[in-house]
């Protein structure tokens, strides 16, 4: 085992299947601890996670897909395949994953413009994301919305959004179908630690808080608003406290597991209560677009420190 995952992996206690039952053997895990509550008890958290070998074995596959096709986004941008904006996942696999494994299609999704793995488990294929990045016909879009713009309205997932903030009013009205339907599923909108200061978001949140929707707002902190740091954009930089009356939490987003439960934890809670906000602590190995290197408002070592300490792939191999 890799000593510098000691920090995120968890104990886990195994589970043997009945004789003669063919079945994975399930292992508990204890979950890494919540680095923040507002308006929340800590006895009101999930401490633990049940898995098998079978289910973590898929976890891992779709996240190697997710980050392959990042990967090779990148060369085919490089070579002038891709043109335009594109701003790629990898490094934040486990939040796409975790959420989905939490959710079903019923459960609606938007996001924004960083969605490739988005679009990937609501439904697309590589091929056709990769196809739709390249302009070809075959394309999610039939090439005509390129890396910002994937939507699958039949399995619920409304973009890629390329106007900052933007999908934060936009989800709040999801929320509000679904409590408008009388529907036992949730609304998501997701968005970076840059778009949190965005005035639509707080208008949206006055509305989803106002009417109890069953709407998640999650925040994918992954430390820098294109190339400005957290520190340098927000004065508040505890992105789940900032609701007002809306609780919320933040915890690890590099841990499947961890993930999963928040967003099972959150799902329940929204049915019944109405809006909560999420923080997951993540991280993007590339810059903030294909235009920017993403090493001249940070280190090649703080880089790699990630890697080697809390690569979301990584943990599940481990």
């Amino acid at each position: 085992s890799n000593p510098n995952m000691q920090s995120v992996l968890v104990r886990a206690r195994f589970v043997r299947p009945q004789s003669g039952v063919r079945a994975f053997s399930t292992a508990t895990f204890d979950l890494p601890k919540f680095e923040g509550l507002y308006k929340l008890e800590e006895n009101q958290m999930p401490t633990k996670a049940e898995t098998n070998k079978e289910e973590l074995r898929k976890h891992f596959d779709n996240m190697v897909i997710m980050r392959r096709m990042e990967i090779v986004s990148d060369l085919l941008y490089k070579k002038k395949e891709i043109r335009g904006f594109c701003h790629l996942y990898d490094g934040q696999e486990a939040v796409a994953e975790g959420m989905e494994a939490a959710m079903t299609r019923e459960d609606m999704l938007i996001t924004a413009y960083r969605d490739h793995c988005q679009a990937y488990c609501r439904g697309y294929t590589p091929y056709q994301i990769i196809a739709e990045m390249c302009g070809r016909s075959t394309g999610a879009s039939k090439g005509k919305g390129g890396s910002m713009h994937y939507y699958h309205s039949k399995n619920n997932f409304y973009g890629g959004n390329g106007i900052v903030g933007a999908q934060l009013p936009v989800g709040t009205g999801l929320a509000f179908a679904q409590k408008y339907n009388k529907t036992k599923n949730v609304a998501v909108s997701m968005y970076g630690d840059g778009a949190s200061n965005q005035g639509q978001f707080y208008e949206a949140m006055n509305m989803a808080a106002l009417w109890k929707l069953p709407m998640i707002y999650v925040c994918e902190n992954n430390l820098y608003g294109m190339g400005t740091s957290n520190e340098r954009s927000s004065s508040n930089t505890n992105y789940y406290a900032r609701g007002d009356v809306i609780p919320g939490f933040k915890c690890e987003g590099q841990n499947i597991l961890m993930v999963r439960e928040a967003m099972k934890f959150a799902k329940n809670y929204v049915l019944e209560n109405g809006p909560i906000l999420i923080e997951l602590s993540t991280y993007r190995y590339h810059g903030h677009s294909m235009s920017d290197p993403g090493i001249t408002y940070r280190s090649k070592d703080e880089v790699q420190g990630i890697r080697k300490t809390r690569d979301p792939i990584e943990i599940v191999r481990q």
